[in-house]
């Protein structure tokens, strides 16, 4: 009798061992259907001497059902989920789950029927067909897909088809995508520029396990020479995997991918429709996909024959969980690179100081291109200090940055502010009793936004309108916005330069790829005058005429006791000032502080990277803080405070002693409220030497809490809230 063990997706159960019947074939990492209770479940055939599982005797297994239609899951995959779960100290199953992301894709191929607009628009439409015939123009998905892009009903959208308005179309659920072509294009490179491709050339052509940092200045060409490290695992036949750390960036990512390569890559984000996901993960499973562009999540895709991974801007800080699975996209890529056996590539403008520790270490080999492509040159860097050069009254741009962005307008040139903040205003109160507008589920103010007449909390996404009275003393026309957002910000300019064509870039006004494509189509055209946006806008786009950045408040990415704060900083800045003077025109940078002698500030105007991290990496040394030392945070939560706190103490009181570990807390998270949970957190603080993950496992582990209590722990966390 053939016994095999499966790893499932109910981590409360634990492994379970199932028996194989005759005929069946299967192999580790085979995808198979198996009875539990009198449910089916999926799971995954793991090796048996690398899970625990319960004895069951011989004679009370029972049989699995089915071996499912995919490929086994390789053992570097297999791996990597191992390596995964017991760093991040998170279940098993609950990183298995991430590589069949697609249980669409699980069932075989075959066909499907979508729909699309005939092109037939009646003279009378009712209003909900007619909101449906805007939204849908030049879409092709099933029935409940469209209705969701068009906020109707399936009724509505089964009354168009039935009308002659939508027709069926078959879809080939595993049709081929277009083939890339290494030699479409091929661009002509500087002499540094070849230098660096032609390591990654040589190390994925001889294979075998390299990272490489590359830090490159902001327009210097990173791109194009890992573009030629691709081409290579192209010409060998091989699979790439590209993460880029935000959806915005793929419109142009995408652009440039296809002028080089012929064709664009096959996408992979939380916004594909399920068809495309399905598609998608079928072929990459199958070896037929050749490169994948994608969020952190296409990391545990099932590739068949991967040969590189480039993460471009390595740094961002989009590459950290927030929450389920806590892990960095950024870190586990190179792990899955160590396991696959082929090259990864780090690229940024500003690496993170855990990375440039590495490549001093040795471990990291690293290349530089100090220079901008075509001669290009870095923009200057001014500070205007905002105790000194005040706004007018009312407004937040200093009169020296407004005077630069009209002689930008003047000269037929654009300008972009920077301000990493959503909304028209942080806060709303009443100017009467001083009632502010707090969100129900958190301990954070709502966020006015007079684009769509709403307060909104941007951490679990409550709304309401902008009331006509005050909620407390019932006062009517007393609400007062304080402090700036972008959109009071592209008022302010609107009035100041009234003849500016300003665009706010935001997650709100670029919800999608379309719109970023329209976005990035309207700059270029030189539509666009003044840009107005948050960190959407700091990384990724290149616009010829854009000769001027001002930072609005540089000082604010400063405040909240972020470990990283400094750092953040100094990336955020560096990258939205390398928007400026890409083209030939030379590009000038305006900074708008109180503080303008903080070392980040400082070092930003002298251009003086290297001493801000050296600096900055002395304090983290003292400070036992990564990547000297190591971080773990460990968050309780209920929607019962009393619960929580009581949960909280219980692990605090139960805490290790060690000499090489010091733990802080319990106390409540500084956002004490979350989508309507109380939370309080702990840190531990300790030596590189010091095992983190089992001393964490041993003494939570003795612990039993109500089922209503949530207890998380986060390796090297990010945020701290």
């Amino acid at each position: 009798m053939n016994r095999i063990r499966i790893l499932h997706f109910n981590h409360a159960l634990g492994p379970l061992d199932y028996r194989v019947p005759d005929g069946m074939a299967v192999e580790p990492g085979s995808v198979v259907l198996a009875p539990l209770g009198p449910r089916q479940i999926v799971g995954i055939v793991w090796e048996a001497d690398r899970l625990e599982a319960s004895e069951v005797p011989d004679s009370k297994l029972r049989p699995l059902l089915q071996v499912l239609p995919v490929p086994p899951l390789r053992a570097p995959l297999r791996r990597l989920i191992e390596w995964t779960a017991d760093y991040y100290c998170a279940p098993l199953a609950s990183v298995a789950r991430m590589a069949l992301s697609s249980t669409a894709a699980l069932r075989g191929g075959g066909t499907m029927t979508e729909y699309r607009l005939t092109g037939h628009e009646p003279a009378r439409l009712t209003p909900q067909r007619a909101a449906a015939m805007d939204a849908l123009h030049g879409e092709q998905a099933t029935i409940r897909e469209l209705a969701d892009m068009a906020s109707v009903s399936e009724g509505v959208l089964r009354g168009m088809a039935g009308a002659g308005l939508l027709e069926p179309v078959t879809v080939d659920l595993d049709r081929p995508y277009p083939r890339a072509r290494p030699e479409h294009a091929q661009p002509e490179l500087s002499e540094e520029q070849a230098a660096a491709a032609e390591q990654f050339v040589s190390a994925v052509r001889d294979g075998g396990f390299q990272p490489f940092l590359l830090d490159g200045v902001t327009g210097s060409g990173k791109t194009e020479c890992y573009f030629e490290g691709l081409a290579e695992a192209l010409r060998n036949g091989r699979q790439v995997l590209v993460l880029l750390p935000e959806i915005s960036l793929t419109e142009n990512f995408l652009r440039r991918f296809e002028a080089r390569f012929g064709t664009p890559p096959v996408l992979w984000h939380s916004s594909l429709k399920a068809t495309e996901r399905r598609r998608a993960w079928r072929a990459i499973a199958s070896g037929e996909v050749q490169v994948v562009v994608g969020a952190r999540s296409a990391l545990f895709l099932p590739y068949a024959k991967l040969g590189l991974i480039v993460v471009d801007e390595a740094h961002e800080v989009s590459f950290k969980q927030d929450d389920g699975v806590r892990y960095n996209a950024r870190d586990v890529a190179v792990i899955r690179a160590r396991f696959e056996g082929v090259p990864v590539i780090l690229a940024s403008a500003t690496p993170a100081l855990e990375s440039l520790q590495l490549a001093e270490a040795g471990v990291y080999r690293k290349i530089d291109l100090p220079a901008r492509f075509g001669g290009a040159s870095l923009p200057a860097i001014e500070v205007i200090d905002l105790r000194v050069e005040q706004p007018e009254r009312g407004r937040w741009l200093a009169p020296r940055l407004v005077e630069e962005m009209k002689l930008r307008l003047e000269r037929g040139e654009q300008s972009l502010l920077f301000l990493n903040r959503r909304g028209y205003a942080p806060l709303t109160l009443c100017r009467h009793c001083g009632y502010r507008f707090q969100c129900p589920n958190c301990t954070a103010w709502l966020v006015e936004h007079r684009l769509s007449r709403r307060l909104a909390c941007h951490h679990c996404g409550h709304e309401t309108p902008v009331p006509d009275a005050c909620p407390e003393c019932g006062t009517p026309d007393c609400m007062v916005a304080c402090g700036p957002g972008v959109e009071r910000i592209a008022d302010e300019v609107a009035e100041l330069l009234p003849g500016a064509r300003v665009a706010v870039v935001t997650s709100d006004t670029l919800s999608g790829p379309e719109k970023i494509a329209a976005f990035v189509a309207a700059a270029e055209g030189k539509l666009i005058d003044v840009i107005v946006g948050t960190q959407l806008v700091t990384k990724g786009y290149h616009f010829p005429e854009l000769t001027l950045v001002g930072v609005v408040d540089a000082d604010l990415g400063l405040e909240g006791g972020d470990l990283r704060a400094a750092e953040r900083t100094y990336q955020q800045v560096a990258q939205v000032a390398g928007r400026a003077g890409r083209g030939a025109k030379p590009g000038e940078v305006l900074i708008q502080t109180r503080h303008p002698e903080a070392a980040v500030i400082a070092a930003l105007v002298a251009g003086d990277r290297d001493a801000f991290y050296a600096a900055e990496a002395e304090g983290r040394r003292s400070a036992g803080a990564p990547p000297f030392g190591r971080w773990a945070a460990i968050i309780v939560s209920s929607e019962d405070e009393a619960e929580a706190r009581d949960a909280a103490r219980a692990i605090g009181g139960t805490a290790p002693r060690l000499d090489d570990v010091m733990i802080l807390g319990p106390a409540p998270a500084p956002m004490s409220l979350l989508r309507g949970r109380y939370r309080y957190r702990l840190l531990v603080n300790a030596r590189r030497s010091a095992q983190v993950q089992a001393i964490i496992r041993e003494w939570l582990g003795g612990l039993n809490f109500p089922s209503s209590v949530r207890v998380h722990v986060d390796i090297d966390p990010y945020s701290f809230v």
